[in-house]
This record gives structure tokens, sequence and C-alpha cells, in this order.
């Protein structure tokens, strides 16, 4: 054999060779690549675990506020305020005002509440030791003062306080103004019969006393005989100078209390009433006490208590 031949036959199984390797390196290199596109996928695919959930969300909706300052409410009537019996009210502004539940003699004891926030809250105010029923009240800008009836006989005491209702002193006598007692009207020269079987509310002034009675109100000048003057569906009166302002109900322009003005003085069972305004919002149904100090004139009537700042015209 030709050196030349083995040489050629050489070389070509040489170069198949090499072109063998080459295939298997790229078949090498085409598996490896395929087994890291897959490992990249299979981290980037989402995982299944279970039902997918819903995409979380975020509220800027407030925190609910903290309660109410213990023994202020937040409404006019609150439950558990109110004591059974009359009520009561004082004003001594526009913005501040007393007022009472009665409650009743040798049974449930009074509740005196206190406002100067124009009756949007009300805090509760204690009578101290020996607390009765509370039969009359009177506030100015000196202070506050109630007739306080205890024991089962309902025997009457004033007191006054100065300062808000953190202590009381013994008051004189008409200073928190005319009461109803079970025995009659509580006056500043003592008790005095009543000229009605039920009074509702008795209002003692310098010279006058009026007393609200079933649809009458019964007057006197000083200790004169009273003197009733028909008026239909009367529930509360306050002193306004010269004349009294009263609260009625059942007024056929009026769904709500309406507010009339009476004479104070020459009073006769003919006496007139004209019309001062309408709290329209104001509950018919429910008591009702009115209260006026200067141009403002306060009306608690059922669960709400209202402010006029002109007279009683508008609510």
């Amino acid at each position: 054999m030709s050196p030349r031949r083995g040489s050629r036959i050489l070389g070509s199984v040489s170069s198949r060779r090499t072109l063998v390797w080459v295939a298997v390196l790229v078949v090498v290199l085409v598996v490896a690549d395929v087994l890291l596109v897959a490992l990249a996928l299979s981290r980037t695919a989402p995982a299944s675990n279970g039902t997918t959930g819903p995409v979380p969300t975020f509220s800027s909706t407030p925190r609910p506020s903290p309660s109410a300052t213990p023994g202020v409410s937040a409404t006019a009537d609150p439950a558990g305020m109110v004591a059974p019996g009359r009520r009561l009210l004082s004003a001594v502004d526009g913005r501040e005002a007393w007022r009472a539940s009665s409650g009743t003699c040798g049974g449930t004891d009074g509740v005196l509440e206190h406002t100067v926030d124009g009756g949007t809250t009300w805090t509760h105010v204690g009578l101290g030791a020996g607390a009765g029923a509370i039969l009359a009240l009177r506030a100015s800008t000196d202070g506050v003062s109630v007739v306080v009836g205890s024991g089962d006989d309902c025997a009457p005491t004033v007191r006054t306080s100065a300062d808000d209702g953190r202590s009381w002193t013994d008051g004189a006598p008409g200073a928190a103004g005319a009461g109803i007692a079970p025995d009659g009207l509580i006056l500043s020269t003592g008790v005095v019969a009543s000229p009605c079987a039920d009074p509702a509310e008795a209002y003692e002034g310098q010279f006058t006393t009026a007393v609200v009675c079933a649809d009458e109100v019964q007057w006197r000048s000083g200790t004169r005989a009273w003197v009733g003057v028909p008026f239909a569906g009367v529930r509360s009166l306050a002193d306004d100078g010269n004349a009294y302002l009263v609260a009625r109900v059942g007024a056929t322009a009026c769904s709500g209390v309406e507010i009339r003005s009476m004479p104070a003085a020459g009073v006769t069972p003919t006496t007139t009433t004209a019309v001062v305004g309408c709290a329209a919002d104001a509950d018919p149904d429910g008591a009702v006490a009115l209260a006026r100090a200067g141009g403002a004139v306060w009306l608690w009537s059922g669960g709400a208590v209202l402010v006029s700042d002109d007279g009683g015209t508008s609510w």
C-alpha cells in the first residue's frame, strides 16, 4: 500500500471523528439551553396553591370615635337621665340653661341637668345627700336654685349653688321661683292652695302669679282673687316682661308647639292672646316646658330641646 493512500485514510477518519464530537457537543449545549429555559419558566410561572384569594383593598374609613364622657349626654333626652313627673326649664341666655325632671315625692328622686352649648349636650348635676323630688327651678348668671321635696311628706327645702352644682347651700325663700307640691303651690310666702285641681306649672313674678291648668291659665295680682283665662292646649308659660309667652298644642296653623303672647297685667276672662311663632319640629304629644332669657326662648318638648334667638318667632 502506498504511504500517501494510508495517510489520506487516516486523515479522513480523523475528520469524521472531529465532526462527531462537534455534533455531540452541539446537542449537549442545546439540551442544556432547553433545561435552563424550562427552569426559568418554572420559577416565574404562578404557583398553584388552591383557590385564588381576593385582591386586598385598603379603606380610609375613620376609626369609631371614643364613647362620650360619662355624665354628659349626646342627645337632648337620653335614656335613664329623665325621671317621671313634671318638667322644669330655666334659661340663663341663648347657650346656657338648666332643666329638671321633677321625680315623685316619696318615690323617684328628681334629675337636674345643665347645658352650656345651647342644649346639644347636658351634664347631670347631683343635689348631694338627702335629695328628693325637684319642685321648682330658677337659674340666672349668679347661680341656680331649686326647691327639693324630701321625705314622704315632700317637705320643701330651697337649695342654691353658685358653682354649677358642685356645692349647695341653703337658699332664700322664693329664690327658685314657684313650684307645685302635693298640697298646693310653693310661693315665696309659703304654700297656698292651687286654683285648679291638677296644676301643670306655676310662675311667680314680682307682682303677679300665673298657673297653667287644664285648658286655662289662672292669674292673680298680689294676693287678690284668681282670674281664669280660657286657653285650649296650654302646656307651659314663661315671663316676657309685661307679658307671658305661652306654649300650646293643637293649634290649626301649627303642627308642633305654638308660641303665643298673653298680657301679664290687667288680665280678665276675656283677655286675648297673639301668635308669636310656631316650633314646627317640636313634639306636641309629650310634656312641654318653656323658658325665656332676654331674646332667647327655650322649648323642651318630647325628646328635644329647641332654642329661638328671636323671642320665639323662628326655631
